[in-house]
Order: C-alpha cells, then sequence, then structure tokens
C-alpha cells in the first residue's frame, strides 16, 4: 500500500505522492533562486560603473585653470610626468637607462615632490622605447628595473608600471618581474574598457588602461586614459 507522508513547505502541508504540486514548488523556489542571481549581477553591474573612471597623463607644463577644465569634463584623475633624460621636468617617470642610477633618479623624483610639500600615492615607471631608451641587452634592463624599485622602498612610495606587450617584451623578454605590480597598458582603440586586454608579462589583469594619445583638451596636450 502506498502511504502518504507530508512535507511542510511554505507553511503549506504537501501529500508526498502529490507530485504536480511538489514540482511546483520547486519550480517557483527555482524561479526565486534565479531572481536572486539576477539581482547580483545587475547589483555587480552597477557597482563597477560607479567605480570605472577617466582620466588623463600630463607631460607638459600646466595650470590651475586647466585641471579645473578637464575636472568640469568628467576627468577624475591625471599622472603627471616628473622626470626626463637630462633633468626634472615636472609627474611619472620616464627614466634614463643610459644616464644608470635607477634607484637614484626615483629617490630624486620623489625628494623633488617632496620639496613642494606634495605626495605621490603612486609612481608610474614608463617602460618603452626599445632599442631607443633601452640597452639591447634584456638582463641589464631587468637589473635597471629592480634598482628603480629599491629606489622606489627607499623613498617609501608605491610601484606602478606603464607599458605594453609591443614595448616589454623587447626590453624585458619573457620576464614577469614586474607582475607584482599593478599595469597601466596602452592601446590606442578609443575604447575605454579592458574588453581587448591580452596578459603578457606575467600581468593577469590591467589596473589602468591608456586608449587615446595626444588630444588636445582644455588648452593642454593629454593622453585619455580608462580606471
Amino acid at each position: 500500500m502506498l502511504q502518504y507522508h507530508y512535507l511542510h513547505s511554505d507553511n503549506a502541508s504537501i501529500k508526498r505522492g502529490d507530485l504536480q504540486t511538489l514540482i511546483n514548488i520547486v519550480i517557483c523556489k527555482m524561479f526565486r533562486s534565479y531572481l536572486l542571481v539576477v539581482s547580483i549581477f545587475v547589483f555587480l553591474f552597477q557597482v563597477s560603473l560607479v567605480f570605472s573612471s577617466r582620466g588623463v597623463d600630463i607631460s607638459q607644463a600646466s595650470t590651475i585653470a586647466a585641471f579645473q577644465c578637464l575636472k568640469s569634463k568628467g576627468y577624475d584623475w591625471a599622472v603627471i610626468r616628473v622626470y626626463g633624460k637630462f633633468s626634472i621636468i615636472d609627474a611619472y617617470i620616464f627614466p634614463c637607462f643610459s644616464c644608470g642610477n635607477g634607484a637614484g633618479q626615483v629617490e630624486a623624483m620623489v625628494k623633488y615632490i617632496h620639496s613642494y610639500k606634495t605626495n605621490v600615492d603612486m609612481v608610474w615607471f614608463d617602460i618603452e622605447g626599445p632599442g631607443v631608451y633601452w640597452s639591447s641587452d634584456q638582463s641589464k634592463n631587468r637589473d635597471f628595473f629592480n634598482s628603480m624599485l629599491a629606489g622606489a622602498k627607499s623613498a617609501g612610495v608605491k610601484v606602478g608600471v606603464y607599458t605594453s606587450e609591443s614595448q616589454w617584451e623587447p626590453i624585458m623578454g619573457s620576464w614577469t618581474g614586474g607582475a607584482d605590480y599593478p599595469l597601466w597598458y596602452a592601446h590606442y582603440d578609443n575604447n575605454p574598457s579592458f574588453s581587448d586586454f591580452v596578459p603578457f608579462g606575467g600581468w593577469k589583469k590591467p589596473h589602468a588602461k591608456q586608449y587615446e594619445g595626444s588630444v588636445s583638451d582644455c588648452g593642454i596636450g593629454v593622453d585619455l586614459n580608462y580606471y
């Protein structure tokens, strides 16, 4: 003889033999779970929109008015060039390999900035120009990079790396010595997103992207970036 037992769900008693009713309840619960997953996805998507932002990097002298203008146009952050080939110029570091002493270059840059009572949260090492600004000996380039890291540690600043696959690999080879630091990569596709990113140099994901270069805005030349 088939015996009926009772299950309790949502304050309703249901006979185990009533399969259709049980199936309906299961489907209902699955649908609720589906709605929960969709709600979480929408929430995360909205959060990603909130925390994504656009910025600029600048390699020339500027004014307060120009920065106020850029801010009014929706740019939230800026990276400023601070060191050039022969002397301190003005706020990322474009190192001079042939000058030697990578640590000293970083320390001098930070000291100069501090002399104006300004603090820098992140110093980006601009790694580009294979065969022009770097040695043809990749091991020497790696040693110079490590020297810069030592200088940053001594100066008490955080480090990021600005480069791209086409620049990093000819300079550093397959070395992954920069992968512990945030990556700011360049790809001029006029697309403010990371959808184009392909891992290289040990980096699995980027921190920021330079998606358009040499744009004139607010009376100064800037590069456009996505974070």
